[in-house]
């Protein structure tokens, strides 16, 4: 049971370790020289408890962590950090990879597709900038659901009907949206996807479900024939609110929409454990049945009274 943030930070320390332990030696190769007084687990434990009390900046982050000297006596400088956690991304991936085998919400065969925008740079401050955002990628993109242009990114997200985010793929913001999602289901076998009229496409529908068994579910555009019935409709989007749920818990509770990262690996980092984040909250949530992101954030912001 989880009872204060040092009860939070305990258990997920040994979540990441046992996991790191196991999987660490297969992917990540040997370092010459004595091992880093922090160790991995220990950067992975700071970055993600980070994420979910919202210390979003590595500045903040870390000071916030001296406080915690019985805990994590050894906080690395900034820069350190910054190039640790960029080396352990793919290992974090990984690790998030391994909790979803052991989350049974996760091997719900019934899905929701979506995406949510990244933007990196202040639309007005694109053509002064001097970062290489566009040799990643990043380009304008419209996000209809705000009514407003940004430059960037669109998150795809793969979440079941549990809540759990499956899969996910970093995209430009202009790249059409059921192209990603195709090249994303093509990594899945056997689900029935629910997608928004944006993912309307017949020819990739039929080549999901013939060659990958995903049925890909999608309301007809109104200038479309055969029209579904209002009830059909209403089932439609009542279980698509699902990923609008992921969506809200993304932005509001692990700010992804707000980006301090200044090149795309250092977003894509920042990516990694944020998601990773999540995940970890949902299987604590299951494992102990006592703790969700609203009694995360209470336990993070004790004088705070306000829910995710």
């Amino acid at each position: 049971m989880i009872t204060d943030f040092r009860d939070f930070c305990t258990w997920c320390y040994v979540i990441v370790d046992d996991l790191y332990q196991s999987l660490a030696p297969f992917y990540l190769k040997s370092v010459p020289g004595p091992a880093p007084e922090c160790s991995d687990s220990e950067l992975i434990t700071l970055a993600l408890v980070g994420e979910c009390r919202g210390w979003d900046q590595e500045t903040v982050l870390l000071s916030s962590w001296r406080e915690y000297g019985d805990l994590f006596p050894i906080i690395p400088e900034r820069s350190r950090f910054n190039r640790r956690r960029r080396n352990l991304m793919l290992i974090i991936n990984l690790i998030r990879q391994a909790l979803l085998q052991l989350l049974d919400v996760a091997q719900d065969r019934q899905c929701v597709i979506d995406s949510l925008p990244v933007p990196v740079i202040g639309f007005h401050l694109v053509p002064h900038s001097s970062n290489d955002w566009g040799a990643y990628g990043a380009s304008y993109g419209k996000v209809s659901s705000k009514k407003q242009t940004i430059y960037g990114y669109k998150l795809q997200l793969l979440v079941t009907m549990g809540g759990v985010i499956l899969d996910f793929e970093l995209a430009p913001a202009s790249a059409d949206e059921r192209e990603v999602a195709l090249e994303m289901l093509e990594r899945h076998h056997d689900l029935e996807v629910l997608g928004d009229k944006g993912y309307v496409d017949k020819p990739k529908a039929a080549y999901l479900a013939q060659h990958f068994q995903i049925e890909l579910r999608t309301l007809p555009k109104r200038n479309q024939k055969p029209q579904v019935s209002q009830f059909e409709q209403y089932l439609h989007n009542h279980f698509r609110q699902i990923v609008e749920t992921d969506n809200s818990q993304l932005s509001e509770q692990f700010n992804i929409e707000t980006n301090y990262a200044h090149s795309f690996w250092g977003l894509c980092s920042r990516m990694y454990t944020k998601l990773m984040a999540h995940t970890l909250c949902i299987y604590l949530n299951r494992l102990l049945g006592k703790v969700n992101f609203l009694q995360i954030k209470q336990l993070a912001f004790p004088n705070q009274s306000q829910g995710c």
